[in-house]
């Protein structure tokens, strides 16, 4: 599937900030971009950088209102879903680059909930079976409400609110993969059809030797998406990070099929 995402952020920053920004599609094996431009208004001058895995970072100085306008299209190709059946690695048996998504992180108290995820889901059958279990339970347990939950609101928030963001939906499915022992991540994304339209996160479950992609949400399909970059958790994925305090003025993303 061809897309076309864009995403146009207006801040205001009070004092010469130093910015994080991560907007630009990554690099990887399940999306081609086939064209993009990132445009800071006004000017400023930019370092991009690539991470190993294909995640794309830009850094510079801003100051007074600044645009960040970034737009793509990208091909995602034939895109593989999460098979119907798979099994769940040992330790032993993950690549090492995967052994980190098996720890708690800041927003994901997975040590938590080992308890809870063995008693829940632990005899649902193989690792697909335990993933589909924890997205059947987060879609009957859940409500997908804004407001409930803040920038700073984890998984064990969610779990006792019962409610939240697509962020929140993804904290809570990654932290019960990994109380199971499954490595689960954080998938920051432009998505098709998701309302309103914003930024979305999914989260990726590594199963029979891959990654897959995976939306708690049920909101987008996955091969509507585009993905933007990875992580433990939304400290990892955060669109724009600064090292002083700025107002958005405005925010607008849009996803469209091309």
């Amino acid at each position: 599937m061809k897309l076309t995402a864009s995403a146009e952020l207006v801040y205001e920053f009070t004092a010469p900030t130093q910015v994080i920004g991560l907007l630009q599609a990554a690099h990887s094996t399940d999306q081609t971009i086939l064209s993009e431009e990132l445009v800071l208004s006004p000017h400023a001058p930019l370092i991009e950088d690539e991470s190993p895995q294909g995640d794309r970072r830009f850094r510079a100085c801003l100051s007074r209102q600044t645009s960040i306008k970034y737009t793509a299209t990208v091909d995602n190709g034939m895109r593989s879903l999460l098979p119907t059946a798979g099994r769940q690695h040992l330790w032993n048996e993950l690549p090492a680059d995967a052994l980190p998504y098996l720890l708690p992180s800041r927003f994901c108290p997975s040590d938590s909930f080992q308890r809870f995820a063995q008693r829940e889901f632990g005899g649902a059958g193989d690792g697909v079976a335990r993933v589909m279990a924890i997205l059947d339970w987060i879609a009957a347990h859940v409500d997908y409400v804004g407001g409930v939950s803040t920038p700073e609101s984890t998984a064990a928030h969610t779990f006792t609110v019962r409610a939240g963001v697509c962020r929140d939906f993804t904290h809570l499915g990654i932290t019960f993969c990994r109380a199971l022992s499954i490595p689960a991540r954080a998938v920051s994304a432009y998505s098709l059809d998701v309302q309103p339209p914003d930024f979305h996160a999914v989260m990726e479950i590594y199963l029979e030797n891959a990654w897959w992609l995976v939306d708690p949400t049920r909101l987008a399909p996955i091969e509507g998406i585009i993905r933007i970059a990875h992580g433990r958790d939304a400290a990892d994925t955060a669109f724009l990070t600064t090292d002083n305090t700025c107002t958005v003025v405005s925010q607008t993303v849009t996803v469209s099929r091309s």
